[in-house]
């Protein structure tokens, strides 16, 4: 193009052919980046490489969405997903090791948060005597292993699903956790359930006329299970409560329960106070009733000293 000054101006078009080249350059760049993003990591497309890319203004958006933790998507920044790697709170969050589950010391409080200041120890299946006791269990004789030793009563008895026959002798130990004193008020019956008596077999422990004797000790209680209301009664020439007890000063209970015309399932309730506190602890087997049956009318047996088989109670010849 000629101007009116008689000068050739050719440098316009010179300038758009280069715009034209650098337009092309920059697609090429474009191109090359979009092929990046497409093409997938050397590690399986790991989370790593992911965070810049998202991060880049070709696709951000798409990006952000995909690759945004729970942790970042509910702060209040909108810069934190542009992050690379998680945020410290959610970092915080996955590998902060969790608190363990609190378990309380003591089985029981006193309703305020307080460990209850006595323990009690429960032996459901101890003896008066070594031939007092007696078990109901619902096999014949010929499957019924011979009677243990009083150690060995609660083991004989769960593997054979025994209850207590006639009546149960319950021992319990009670004994205070620390120098205070404290005041055991009394025992309360709860009946859980009554039925009419198991229509079971029952057997005589230990051997006739071995040893079968026994005294009366001290702290002993009698509950007559078939009265409308049993109540725990001290046994003849026995004092009532209240007992006390400490550490160093336990006290051990003993309480027959009887029962012919039902069979019972029942606990113990234990008031205690010490000083301005006080409180009721449940005395079970070991988070169930006890649980006592009338035997009248059972085929009743019993196991000869050197004998080899329980043979029907009364036929042993002691001569």
């Amino acid at each position: 193009m000629v101007t009116g000054s008689g000068e050739v101006r050719v440098r316009p078009r010179r300038r758009t052919r280069t715009a034209v080249l650098a337009g092309v350059a920059v697609a090429a760049v474009l191109g090359g980046v979009t092929f990046a993003l497409g093409m997938p990591d050397g590690d399986g497309g790991g989370s790593d490489r992911k965070g810049p890319v998202g991060s880049a203004t070709v696709g951000a958006g798409k990006d952000k969405d995909v690759t945004a933790s729970p942790s970042a998507s509910a702060s209040s920044s909108p810069s934190s997903s542009a992050s690379p790697s998680p945020s410290p709170s959610a970092k915080d969050e996955k590998e902060a090791p969790r608190a363990p589950a609190t378990a309380s010391a003591t089985p029981e409080d006193d309703g305020a948060g307080d460990a209850v200041p006595l323990t009690v120890q429960t032996h459901p299946y101890a003896w008066e005597s070594p031939c007092s006791q007696r078990y109901l269990v619902n096999r014949p004789a010929s499957e019924v292993k011979p009677p243990p030793q009083e150690q060995g009563a609660t083991a004989w008895a769960s593997s054979f699903g025994a209850v207590s026959s006639g009546q149960q002798y319950v021992q319990l130990t009670v004994q205070g956790t620390g120098d205070e004193t404290v005041v055991v008020q009394g025992l309360t019956v709860r009946v859980a359930g009554k039925r009419s008596p198991l229509a079971w077999n029952d057997f005589v422990m230990g051997y006739p006329g071995v040893g079968c004797g026994g005294n009366v000790p001290t702290r002993s209680f009698t509950v007559a299970l078939d009265a409308a209301r049993p109540a725990v009664t001290p046994a003849s020439g026995q004092r009532d409560f209240p007992f006390s007890v400490s550490e160093s000063d336990p006290e051990v209970y003993y309480i027959t329960a009887d029962a012919s015309a039902y069979d019972v399932s029942w606990y113990l309730e234990l008031k205690w106070s010490s000083g301005s506190r006080s409180g009721t602890l449940t005395v079970d087997d070991k988070g169930r009733p006890f649980r006592t049956s009338g035997n009248s009318g059972r085929p009743a047996y019993e196991f000869p000293l050197g004998g080899e088989e329980w043979v029907p109670e009364g036929t042993t010849n002691l001569g």
